[in-house]
């Protein structure tokens, strides 16, 4: 089992919020009702948040669409220029951000929450810079007739984010959005809305009132009155796919389009040559370990060559049990927590599942005690079971949680096979020496995003998204912002009159 780092010492201080951010004011939600936000580390309420319903979703979208002729209207450029102050800010305040993360998210502040809050300011950085690409083409129809296309902005787009990386993924829909010209309507993760208000806060000393919206709550009340608002010409969704099915329904109804980046069960493909430290270390990175696993693009299927199946097993558990768990906060902590209760109750019946199968082996980890330091918080143990099936729920279904299946192949077409027998495609990764080998399997998984002897996360430039059920839509990128935040008109005009 991995080492314990956590102490008993209290939480530090949260960021305490002034509420809900709509026009530019922060306010309680109309009905009054708040919600609790836990430190998963010591299951404690740290700070609280209103409960928005239809009617703050309301209030939010019709201040959105009040400020959005003004705003479209911005000269691209300055809207630019807005959020590279953005990004100066969150630059500046990055620890501040980090700890908040860390705190409400449970994720370690040195392995995890301080590159989040970075990535953040990039991603705020990356979009500022590209306000002077939002261009169009002309048409070559003849000396008398100019054709031409332009990028415009929707209007007021809905967007919802999930608990496991808020601040970063609130980001990469609030910075290209706004970008395009566009104005939102956001709602923060119920479980971990402090960072995104800390950002809100920092957005909102550069953006007219109104541009941009953050409301927090539950998901069927205030995501469900997002999702079916007629006022709301865009929806933006990270998160399951089983609610992202339930988001394009609701905009099936309106014929609105919609961006959703879902969940995954991604997997690694690791050849003979490759039973090297470097690749043990690039699973335990693609497998997000030190994010608890709670992530989209977790490599948690692990396809394993029969002729180092064992040797890379016994690398992997002497690493992977290195590892530290304990408080997110503490510098020396590896690995945090999971976000509540109820998720760290389905990792384990994942876990008991596996340990009541018959052929499968548990290699190391298991269940997390139940006493100890560790019992104090949502802690969860990283666990690798070994099996031959691609078949059972282990090995299909996104637990979002530290829980790997290896499993044995020999030959190459049947690992690949086996690798896209899944209703997921958003996440891969290949190991091998040989790169023309690794690039064919690359070019035959079905993934949206494949990584050849590297696991690691995004960079604002990459072109992300999935394939299958995993969803529509691009982000992180130039396309991205096109594609999913604007629309195309063409204008053409007789010039022989």
């Amino acid at each position: 089992m991995p080492t314990n780092a956590l102490d008993t010492k209290p939480p530090a201080h949260a960021f305490t919020p002034k509420g809900m951010l709509v026009g530019g004011t922060w306010v309680d939600a109309r009905s009054g009702a708040r919600i609790a936000v836990e430190n998963p580390a010591k299951k404690v309420a740290i700070a609280e948040v209103p409960r928005a319903a239809a009617a703050d979703v309301d209030a939010a979208v019709e201040a959105a669409a009040k400020v959005f002729p003004s705003w479209s209207k911005v000269a691209p450029r300055e809207r630019g220029r807005l959020l590279l102050k953005i990004a100066d800010v969150l630059e500046a305040r990055a620890e501040e951000v980090a700890r908040t993360i860390a705190l409400e998210t449970g994720n370690a502040l040195r392995t995890q929450a301080r590159g989040e809050a970075k990535m953040t300011a990039d991603i705020f950085r990356y979009f500022g810079g590209l306000g002077s690409e939002l261009k169009g083409e002309t048409i070559p129809l003849g000396e008398h007739m100019l054709s031409y296309t332009r990028r415009e902005p929707l209007g007021v787009v809905g967007a919802i984010i999930p608990w496991n990386a808020p601040v970063m993924l609130g980001a990469l829909k609030i910075a290209p959005a706004l970008c395009a010209g566009n104005v939102m309507v956001m709602k923060a993760a119920e479980d971990a809305p402090l960072g995104v208000l800390l950002m809100a806060e920092i957005c909102q000393e550069f953006l007219p009132p109104g541009v941009l919206n953050v409301l927090t709550g539950y998901g069927e009340e205030c995501g469900g009155a997002i999702a079916n608002h007629p006022g709301i010409r865009k929806l933006s969704f990270t998160g399951s796919t089983e609610v992202g099915k339930i988001i394009m329904r609701a905009a099936a109804e309106r014929i609105v389009p919609v961006s959703l980046e879902l969940g995954g069960k991604s997997p690694s493909i690791v050849y003979p040559d490759a039973d090297e430290d470097w690749a043990v270390d690039g699973i335990i990175a693609a497998m997000r370990f030190t994010r608890q696993s709670q992530s989209c693009t977790a490599g948690s299927r692990l396809f394993l060559h029969e002729d180092i199946f064992d040797s890379f097993l016994g690398k992997l558990e002497k690493k992977t049990t290195a590892l530290k768990i304990g408080d997110p906060l503490d510098e020396k902590t590896d690995i945090g927590t999971i976000i509540n209760n109820k998720q760290f109750t389905k990792v384990c019946r994942y876990v008991d599942e596996g340990l009541k199968r018959s052929d499968a082996k548990l290699v190391f980890g298991g269940l997390p005690p139940k006493s100890g330091p560790l019992s104090e918080g949502y802690f969860a143990v990283p666990t690798v079971f070994a099996d031959r099936s691609n078949d059972w729920r282990l090995a299909r279904e996104e637990i979002f949680g530290p829980v790997l299946v290896a499993i044995r192949w020999s030959d190459e077409a049947e690992a690949i096979r086996m690798a896209n027998d899944s209703h997921y495609g958003l996440a891969a990764y290949v190991w091998t020496h040989d790169i023309g080998r690794g690039l064919r399997a690359a070019h035959a998984i079905e993934s949206g995003w494949v990584q050849v002897n590297q696991g690691l996360g995004q960079f604002p430039g990459m072109s992300y998204g999935g394939y299958k059920q995993s969803g529509i839509g691009r982000e992180f990128s130039l396309e991205g912002m096109l594609d999913s935040f604007t629309q195309r008109k063409n204008v053409t005009v007789n010039l022989a009159v």
